[in-house]
Protein backbone atom coordinates (compact mmCIF):
# COMPACT_ATOMS: atom_id res chain seq x y z
CA UNK A 1 0.00 0.00 0.00
CA UNK A 2 1.37 3.13 -0.52
CA UNK A 3 0.36 6.36 0.98
CA UNK A 4 -2.87 8.55 -1.00
CA UNK A 5 -1.24 11.60 -0.02
CA UNK A 6 0.68 13.82 -2.38
CA UNK A 7 3.86 15.70 -1.42
CA UNK A 8 3.56 18.13 -4.32
CA UNK A 9 -0.22 18.55 -3.01
CA UNK A 10 0.24 19.76 1.10
CA UNK A 11 2.00 23.11 2.41
CA UNK A 12 3.04 23.96 5.54
CA UNK A 13 -0.38 24.60 7.16
CA UNK A 14 -2.51 22.55 5.03
CA UNK A 15 -5.22 21.09 7.44
CA UNK A 16 -6.62 17.44 8.43
CA UNK A 17 -10.06 18.31 8.90
CA UNK A 18 -11.47 17.37 12.78
CA UNK A 19 -12.38 13.84 13.07
CA UNK A 20 -14.52 12.03 15.64
CA UNK A 21 -13.81 9.09 17.26
CA UNK A 22 -16.11 7.58 19.71
CA UNK A 23 -14.99 5.50 23.02
CA UNK A 24 -17.12 3.74 25.58
CA UNK A 25 -16.49 1.23 28.26
CA UNK A 26 -16.93 -1.49 26.12
CA UNK A 27 -13.85 -0.13 23.94
CA UNK A 28 -11.93 0.12 26.81
CA UNK A 29 -12.19 -3.53 28.25
CA UNK A 30 -11.45 -4.45 24.48
CA UNK A 31 -8.29 -2.58 24.85
CA UNK A 32 -7.59 -4.03 27.99
CA UNK A 33 -7.89 -7.38 27.01
CA UNK A 34 -5.50 -6.80 23.91
CA UNK A 35 -2.96 -4.72 25.86
CA UNK A 36 -2.97 -7.12 29.20
CA UNK A 37 -3.18 -3.40 31.02
CA UNK A 38 -6.27 -4.23 33.26
CA UNK A 39 -5.39 -1.22 35.94
CA UNK A 40 -9.28 -0.87 37.30
CA UNK A 41 -9.09 2.96 36.73
CA UNK A 42 -10.06 2.23 32.97
CA UNK A 43 -13.44 -0.20 33.80
CA UNK A 44 -14.26 0.46 37.57
CA UNK A 45 -15.90 3.69 38.30
CA UNK A 46 -15.87 3.20 42.23
CA UNK A 47 -11.91 2.38 41.69
CA UNK A 48 -11.70 5.36 39.38
CA UNK A 49 -13.01 7.77 42.14
CA UNK A 50 -11.54 6.22 45.35
CA UNK A 51 -8.11 7.39 43.78
CA UNK A 52 -9.19 10.92 42.82
CA UNK A 53 -10.58 10.78 39.07
CA UNK A 54 -13.51 12.18 37.74
CA UNK A 55 -14.95 8.55 36.64
CA UNK A 56 -12.79 5.59 34.16
CA UNK A 57 -10.31 6.80 32.00
CA UNK A 58 -9.15 5.41 28.78
CA UNK A 59 -5.70 4.44 28.61
CA UNK A 60 -3.68 6.71 27.54
CA UNK A 61 -1.86 4.23 24.53
CA UNK A 62 -5.53 3.59 23.16
CA UNK A 63 -6.00 7.63 23.62
CA UNK A 64 -2.56 7.71 21.42
CA UNK A 65 -3.18 5.18 18.99
CA UNK A 66 -6.41 6.95 17.70
CA UNK A 67 -4.09 9.54 17.01
CA UNK A 68 -2.14 7.01 15.17
CA UNK A 69 -5.55 5.96 13.60
CA UNK A 70 -6.38 9.91 12.66
CA UNK A 71 -3.00 10.04 10.43
CA UNK A 72 -3.06 6.72 9.01
CA UNK A 73 -6.17 6.94 8.05
CA UNK A 74 -5.17 10.44 6.05
CA UNK A 75 -2.31 9.21 4.26
CA UNK A 76 -3.73 6.03 3.55
CA UNK A 77 -1.03 3.69 4.24
CA UNK A 78 0.52 2.98 7.89
CA UNK A 79 3.74 2.18 7.06
CA UNK A 80 4.34 5.95 5.41
CA UNK A 81 4.45 6.98 9.37
CA UNK A 82 8.35 7.45 9.86
CA UNK A 83 7.92 8.23 13.43
CA UNK A 84 4.93 9.19 15.99
CA UNK A 85 5.62 10.62 19.86
CA UNK A 86 2.53 12.82 21.86
CA UNK A 87 2.93 14.09 25.81
CA UNK A 88 -0.58 13.50 27.64
CA UNK A 89 -2.26 16.31 29.11
CA UNK A 90 -5.21 15.33 30.49
CA UNK A 91 -7.16 11.85 30.96
CA UNK A 92 -9.85 10.92 28.45
CA UNK A 93 -12.87 10.43 31.10
CA UNK A 94 -15.39 7.60 30.04
CA UNK A 95 -18.56 7.93 32.06
CA UNK A 96 -20.90 4.87 31.53
CA UNK A 97 -23.71 6.36 29.85
CA UNK A 98 -23.09 8.35 26.91
CA UNK A 99 -19.21 7.56 26.88
CA UNK A 100 -16.55 9.86 25.60
CA UNK A 101 -15.59 11.69 22.04
CA UNK A 102 -12.52 12.21 20.87
CA UNK A 103 -11.72 14.91 17.95
CA UNK A 104 -8.68 14.83 16.42
CA UNK A 105 -7.56 17.38 13.91
CA UNK A 106 -4.07 17.73 12.22
CA UNK A 107 -2.26 20.28 10.11
CA UNK A 108 1.38 20.01 7.97
CA UNK A 109 3.62 22.02 10.16
CA UNK A 110 6.61 21.64 8.16
CA UNK A 111 8.01 20.17 5.02
CA UNK A 112 10.95 17.81 5.08
CA UNK A 113 13.49 15.93 2.62
CA UNK A 114 12.26 12.45 0.91
CA UNK A 115 9.21 13.14 0.75
CA UNK A 116 8.30 13.52 4.43
CA UNK A 117 5.99 16.11 6.08
CA UNK A 118 5.71 16.79 10.38
CA UNK A 119 1.99 16.71 10.93
CA UNK A 120 1.19 17.97 14.47
CA UNK A 121 -2.01 17.16 16.30
CA UNK A 122 -4.84 18.33 18.32
CA UNK A 123 -6.48 16.10 20.45
CA UNK A 124 -9.24 17.08 22.69
CA UNK A 125 -12.27 15.62 24.49
CA UNK A 126 -14.77 17.88 25.86
CA UNK A 127 -12.80 21.18 26.83
CA UNK A 128 -10.06 19.44 27.31
CA UNK A 129 -7.08 19.05 25.63
CA UNK A 130 -5.81 15.40 25.91
CA UNK A 131 -2.83 15.13 24.02
CA UNK A 132 0.31 18.08 23.90
CA UNK A 133 2.97 18.26 21.74
CA UNK A 134 1.33 15.57 19.01
CA UNK A 135 3.72 15.11 15.90
CA UNK A 136 3.81 12.36 13.23
CA UNK A 137 6.83 12.36 10.78
CA UNK A 138 5.06 10.84 7.75
CA UNK A 139 6.27 9.89 4.10
CA UNK A 140 3.76 11.00 1.35
CA UNK A 141 3.83 9.49 -2.34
Amino acid sequence: MTAKVKYADVEVGTEIPVRSFPIDRADLVKYAGASGDFNPIHWRERFAKSVGLPDVIAHGMFTMAEGGRFVTDWVGDPGAVVDYGVRFSSPVVVPDEGGATLEISGKVDEKLDDNKVVVALTARSGEQKVLAQAKAVVRLA
